[in-house]
């Protein structure tokens, strides 16, 4: 994904200018669809299609049987998985979440996303991050290269209560569960290349760790149950917390709602365990061995809910810069999180109004990428605010109206200064104490930037969608 910010027009070129769906008029059609939708995703294609026979040109395409979201996206995971072949160090940060589309009584082939009967479909990504190097806290600055895989299903099935299936019959089936550190079966790791899995509570799989030493990648993974050690007493939550503190360090905490910021002290401890392998019918699991890492907050204040992080790796752990480079790497996990705000409050997806969920998958093909640029160009922001930003890259329309709205940064058109300004036409008022701009901001921002520069093509005679 570019480090800079690039035109509507070129990035989707570049994202779905390979994509083939059977004839070159569809392909024309999508890539015409994806400029559309990085510009105005509204989530309903009425609201994100400038006239009647473009919104209605969207309709077809997507109602067409083998326009589906492998075939839009596949292109994207590809160049993505090049990317991650060559040398250096990623993260490939994975998250589930579910797109709620329950006040869409019309839509088809949906499944249970809760146990109140919502209905919807539930999206599992993969974010790769690449490591652009890292600073004396051993904080990694990272880039957002796309998705390295990603899938959506409907669970069809009801829930099963406790008792309803026995754990023979739910361990010997297929499960949900199985999509954990699955991408790396569709990869092949290059040499030269480092991928760090990177996952939360849901990912503590004994399997999971298996998949990844067998396909060579690292992982960093949040522990969820106190696992039993296959050569001695206690469990591995017990073993970590009785560990020498390796150091201590202070992370400042963004305010949370009922929450204010804080600066908070967090002392870690680390140690190696062998992990017993749980029973699994038909087969015999060996031992894992893992390193463990704990991250406690020493002082929290009353009635917050303090840091506490017991994170397993096989990255090193014999130096206290080792154990906080492990603390800090899982401490990126937030961008999957933030990546699917950017998809579902950025481009609104969850508005769609398609009947059946084929069609809800290609149009995610679609919004899936344009969420990575949402996210990549926050991103930038952040980690690379002075990087210039030139009109050839934003657009000459846009910037001239960023300049007309609020005159030329003193210091020029950076990565940090077009968020800004593009949020400030969301709403985003730029005061000192209101911190970084949020997802609504800077899409309704950004829609407003596309709106504007569509009037200008069309008061000079331009075609505009």
């Amino acid at each position: 994904m570019a480090t800079t910010v690039t035109t509507a027009s070129e990035w989707a070129a570049v994202e779905f200018g390979g994509v083939e769906l059977g004839d070159r008029r569809r392909n024309r059609r999508l890539v015409r669809m994806a400029t559309t939708l990085a510009q105005e995703a509204h989530g309903t294609l009425p609201g994100s299609f400038p006239g009647w026979a473009e919104t209605k040109a969207a309709y077809r395409l997507l109602e067409e049987a083998d326009v589906t979201y492998e075939r839009i996206i596949d292109p994207h995971f590809q160049r993505v998985r090049d990317v991650c072949r060559q040398g250096g160090e990623y993260l490939l940060v994975e998250d589930t979440t579910a797109l709620d589309f329950n006040s869409h009584l019309a839509a088809q082939d949906l499944g249970a996303i809760n146990n109140a009967g919502g209905r919807g479909l539930w999206v599992h990504s993969t974010l790769a991050l690449r490591i652009e190097g890292w600073n004396e806290q051993q904080e990694p600055a990272v880039i957002v290269e796309g998705l390295f895989d990603q899938r959506w299903w409907a669970r069809t099935a009801p829930p099963m209560g406790k008792g309803q299936e026995k754990k023979r019959q739910r361990l010997s089936r297929s499960r949900e569960s199985q999509r954990w550190a699955a991408a790396g079966l569709q990869a092949g790791l290059s040499s030269g290349a480092e991928w760090t899995w990177v996952a939360d509570r849901e990912a503590d799989i004994f399997e999971a760790f298996g998949r990844c030493r067998e396909h060579g990648w690292h992982f960093i993974i949040r522990a969820g149950q106190p696992r039993a050690l296959s050569d001695e007493e206690g469990s591995l939550f017990e073993k970590v917390a009785q560990s020498r503190e390796a150091g201590r360090f202070n992370v400042e905490l963004r305010s949370r709602p009922a929450q204010a910021a804080r600066r908070a002290e967090v002392a870690v401890r680390a140690c190696t365990v062998t992990l017993r392998p749980p029973w699994r019918p038909g087969s015999h699991l060996p031992p894992c061995p893992v390193n463990v890492v704990e991250a406690r907050e020493l002082h929290p204040p009353a009635g917050v809910e303090p840091i506490h992080w017991v994170l397993l790796t096989d990255w090193p752990i014999g130096a206290f810069a080792q154990v906080l480079r492990v603390v800090k790497a899982y401490s990126r996990r937030w961008l999957i999180e933030e990546y699917h705000k950017a998809l579902k409050t950025g481009t609104g997806i969850e508005q769609s109004q398609l009947t059946t969920a084929q069609r809800i998958g290609a149009l995610l093909g679609i919004l899936a990428v344009v969420a990575g640029r949402l996210l990549n160009m926050k991103l930038l922001a952040a980690t690379q605010p002075d990087q210039p930003v030139s009109a050839d890259e934003l657009g000459p329309e846009a910037l001239a109206i960023l300049r007309a709205k609020f005159g030329s940064p003193p210091d020029g058109w950076t990565n940090g200064t077009v968020l800004v300004a593009i949020a400030r036409l969301g709403g985003f008022l730029a005061r000192k104490r209101d911190g970084t701009p949020g997802w609504i901001t800077i899409w309704r921002g950004w829609r407003k930037l596309m709106w504007l520069v569509q009037g200008y093509n069309l008061a000079n005679g331009e075609r505009c969608g």
